[in-house]
């Protein structure tokens, strides 16, 4: 008998299809990281006051909400293929128009246009990733997708560094958004659709000539997905909102944080007195890094620690990070970098298990939904959250302002000590049949 998708061997399809399915969120922390630095020269460009520079540097996570809850429910319902380029074209648009805005209200729209599509790819992308990749690589796979994020944000901090003093460097800034999403078009031309939403629509023949075209004759697809129409109203049955509340509030307590670092990281170090303009990008780069390099051991450590007690130790020491910050705003410099440091580091299991959870969770006729309306409700948290941070800054200081992230955190903390299940070396199949439970068995 031959292999299934859950037991094939790594190959080059599976690297191509993972590097070009992370570009949704490479593009997020790309185009959340860009307006920040786009609008230290906008500002005074546009007069924005405070109101309209939360709601500018928040409208890209209302438009995630919107497309995250509509278009993981199309994902599941036409299937992972056809979505599969048509979000990247959108973005391409939407990054050229950027550059020539002239009010603030038309870069409100744009920017949450632009929301909308990278908000569409998240489903899209991460369920094609899980479907396809055996599940000793699985967690491998989501870390490389978490992990991609922050190489976006990083390379969006490098790129706003050499334009910052630059005349207009704003029009590029917001522009440059288009050349990754066009590498990106180009890379997944010519994806097939999931095998195992085809078995789940009962479309076995299809599935069974991709599988053995892309990993061998000897390869079958998986035949213990159930033929089920895609029912939104499946996600309110049989355990399964328990586990969308978990996924939602796990989602939630890990990007908010992150989000309000990243999107106004230059102007969060400055109210610490790390110093302004490129100096506090310079801050915001190391600070990237860490979050990028906490990503790396955290992939194996899912498979050796194990999912629960990674996601436990993670928002532990992430939850002491963000009270040492706000309980000492004017600690040295060295305490403060520390930190911040510190919870970057350490946010890489729960910044991948944000990704791996809600894929392994939920069977494949609902999984995108699931994966899309967990996007949705943390981004829309996250989007008044976004809104109100200058004003928490300017009015309650930088303090009270990372006290209230500390909380955001140990919410996570608790949902996860409660909740959080162990499914490492589950198929998908049965890690998503798989109770929460109270501790790993």
């Amino acid at each position: 008998m031959g292999s299934t998708l859950e037991d094939v061997e790594f190959n080059p399809f599976l690297k191509k299809l993972i590097t070009f399915a992370s570009g949704g969120p490479f593009l997020d922390g790309y185009i959340m990281v860009i307006i920040g630095l786009a609008l230290i020269q906008l500002g005074p460009r546009l007069n924005l006051d405070v109101f309209w520079t939360g709601l500018i540097g928040a409208s890209a996570l209302a438009g995630l909400f919107v497309g995250g809850l509509v278009f993981g429910y199309v994902t599941d319902l036409v299937g992972r293929q056809l979505m599969f380029t048509i979000d990247l074209i959108a973005i391409i648009i939407l990054s050229i128009m950027q550059m020539f805005i002239t009010t603030p209200l038309e870069l409100f729209i744009l920017r949450f246009a632009m929301g909308m599509a990278v908000g569409a790819d998240y489903p899209i992308a991460t369920s094609i990733i899980a479907e396809f990749t055996p599940r000793k690589y699985r967690a491998m796979s989501m870390g490389f997708i978490a992990g991609v994020w922050y190489v976006g944000a990083t390379v969006a901090d490098i790129v706003g560094y050499f334009l910052l003093d630059v005349n207009g460097g704003w029009r590029w800034m917001l522009g440059s958004a288009a050349i990754p999403a066009i590498i990106l078009v180009i890379g997944r031309l010519g994806t097939p659709e999931s095998p195992r939403w085809l078995v789940s629509k009962g479309r076995i023949e299809e599935a069974r000539v991709i599988v053995k075209k892309i990993f061998g004759p000897d390869a079958e697809p998986i035949m213990d997905e159930h033929i089920e129409k895609t029912q939104l109203s499946k996600l309110f049955k049989s355990g399964y909102l328990k586990k969308l509340v978990f996924v939602v509030i796990l989602y939630t307590a890990q990007v908010l944080p992150m989000y309000a670092i990243y999107t106004f990281g230059p102007q969060i170090l400055n109210a610490f007195g790390l110093g302004s303009g490129n100096m506090a990008v310079l801050g915001d780069i190391v600070i990237s890094a860490f979050f990028l390099i906490g990503c790396i051991p955290a992939m194996f450590w899912l498979e050796s620690v194990g999912r629960r007690r990674l996601c436990i130790i993670g928002f532990v020491v992430m939850a002491l990070a963000m009270l040492v910050l706000g309980m000492f705003p004017s600690a040295p410099i060295v305490i403060i970098i520390s930190a911040f440091a510190l919870y970057a580091f350490f946010s890489g299991g729960p910044g991948i298990l944000e990704w791996l959870y809600p894929n392994e969770l939920f069977p494949t006729e609902i999984r995108a939904t699931a994966i899309g309306i967990a996007v949705a409700s943390s981004k829309i948290c996250t989007f008044f959250a976004m809104f109100i941070l200058p004003y928490s800054i300017k009015e309650y200081g930088i303090g009270p302002t990372m006290l209230i992230g500390a909380i955001i955190t140990i919410i996570g903390l608790v949902a996860s000590v409660v909740w959080a299940p162990e499914t490492k070396g589950m198929t998908l199949t049965q890690s998503s049949m798989a109770p929460l439970i109270k501790a790993s068995k």
